[in-house]
């Protein structure tokens, strides 16, 4: 047993993050909490403890001293999983905020319904509020469909190619794949994707592959990669493709 501060004893198996959080007089929050609740995370080298405007800074821990919006008992170590989505969202690159609320909602340890509800403080929570009913395969779909319509670009979606659908096809031959949260961090859908992209390459499509973030967060590249493979001709079949250029747009 050790003392930790004040009216604070600790077993000796107590885990780091605690001790921190307890040491800074502060609560557990941020991507240390979402950890604590079995959330995807990035790698952490630092504990990060909600914790007063006056609190020290100390070596290891990052001290958040935004106020969430849900209230919390003086005496609680961890934050609700309210106040960690707040705090991620405001600590982390948007790319990684998203991957954490993502894994909150398809973990079930937030609903969609509250996240919507909730009276987010600062423009990055209400940006990642506003993407929750998005966040869903059928929502990623949807949000390419809407950016390659939003730059002229036609596609097909569900097209049953090889025995299995792809996400979408533009033409004959460019097939393009999005990837979910679920796909991410998974080791044995990476490699059927993997597996998959090259059986339709060897019959001579063309696979693009995007993840989520970068179809909500940097949509321009998005779009340059596919205008590029159409320059390209890459969605047209061989004998399309060999043609010049002015005889295959007049066909």
């Amino acid at each position: 047993m050790q003392r930790v501060r004040r009216s604070w004893v600790a077993l000796h198996e107590c885990d780091d993050d605690l001790l921190a959080a307890i040491g800074a007089g502060g609560r557990l929050t941020c991507v240390s909490a979402a950890r604590r609740r079995g959330l995807w995370t990035p790698d952490l080298d630092t504990h990060h403890v909600a914790a007063p405007a006056r609190t020290t800074p100390l070596t290891g821990i990052r001290i958040h001293r935004s106020r969430g919006p849900a209230p919390v008992h003086r005496h609680r170590i961890v934050d609700p999983v309210v106040n960690v989505l707040h705090h991620v969202a405001r600590c982390q690159e948007a790319p990684v905020a998203l991957a954490v609320w993502e894994s909150a909602l398809s973990r079930r340890v937030i609903d969609a319904e509250v996240v919507e509800s909730v009276t987010w403080q600062g423009h990055r929570a209400r940006r990642l509020a506003d993407l929750t009913p998005r966040l869903s395969d059928p929502g990623l779909h949807t949000e390419f469909a809407d950016l390659m319509r939003s730059i002229g670009i036609v596609v097909r979606q569900q097209v049953r190619l090889d025995g299995r659908s792809v996400d979408a096809l533009v033409g004959q031959r460019l097939v393009i794949q999005l990837d979910g949260f679920a796909r991410h961090g998974d080791a044995a859908l990476r490699g059927r994707d993997i597996d998959a992209d090259a059986r339709l390459r060897r019959r001579g499509y063309t696979v693009l592959r995007f993840d989520y973030h970068q179809v909500f967060f940097l949509p321009e590249l998005v779009a340059d990669i596919v205008r590029t493979a159409l320059v390209q001709r890459r969605h047209l079949d061989d004998r399309s493709r060999d043609q010049p250029k002015s005889a295959a747009a007049s066909s």
